[in-house]
Parts: C-alpha cells; sequence; structure tokens
C-alpha cells in the first residue's frame, strides 16, 4: 500500500506561479512512476504530467511548456511547478502512483494509478 498525499494548492491570479508538493510513502519510493491528473468542475479529470523512475517526463499539450513535472527521491516528493498559470488551470490536483505496467501505453490513463491522494485544488482568477 502506497499514501500519497498533495500540498500546495491556493488562490492565485492568472500569470502567478504555484509549486504542488505530492508525498509518497514507501522505501522503494525511487522505483515509482508517479503521475498529476486534475479535475475541473463539471468535467472528466485528465492528465497533467508523469514522471518515469528515470526521470524522463510527459506533458499534457494544454500545459507542455508551462508546467515542470519533477522528482526528489530523497524526499519521497515529486513536484509539480506551475507557471503561466490560467484560468482554464482551475480544478483540484491529485497525485497518483502508477501500477507498474505497460508504462509508454498507459501513463496518461488514470485507470493505470492504483494509489490516489485526496487532491489540492488550485483556483485561478482572471
Amino acid at each position: 500500500q502506497v499514501q500519497v498525499v498533495e500540498s500546495g494548492g491556493g488562490l492565485v491570479q492568472a500569470g502567478d506561479s504555484l509549486r504542488l508538493s505530492c508525498a509518497a510513502s514507501g522505501r522503494a519510493f525511487s522505483n515509482y512512476n508517479m503521475g498529476w491528473f486534475r479535475r475541473a468542475p463539471g468535467k472528466e479529470r485528465e492528465f497533467v504530467a508523469a514522471i518515469h523512475w528515470s526521470a524522463n517526463t510527459y506533458y499534457a499539450d494544454s500545459v507542455k511548456g508551462r508546467f515542470t513535472i519533477s522528482r526528489d527521491n530523497a524526499k519521497n516528493t515529486v513536484y509539480l511547478q506551475m507557471n503561466s498559470l490560467k484560468p482554464e488551470d482551475t480544478a483540484v490536483y491529485y497525485c497518483a502512483s502508477h501500477g507498474g505496467s505497460y508504462w509508454s501505453s498507459s501513463y496518461y490513463r488514470h485507470g493505470a494509478y492504483n494509489y490516489w491522494g485526496q487532491g489540492t485544488q488550485v483556483t485561478v482568477s482572471s
């Protein structure tokens, strides 16, 4: 069992930056593949970014160039640096640990992640 806890959400203005943190339990964290998803009001949960244990990163087109995912294995933590925030980035952001199989074809699918945090609210005002 992996426990995942997000933090760092808040209310910001358009153009501002915010950094989300995701702390995960487990001594094998360095082998975990992790992802960030978000759910906006009235919309489906969508993929935001993912990071492989090798530190390879993947992004949704909507955030590419603005968001950066990174990891600190010594702290069992994954980060999501969000720059140039837009009102359409408003959502609850979730961090999750990938189930481990078929990474390259499933990193963007929420069904491939088996441990989720409770989410952190990000609100971007115009």
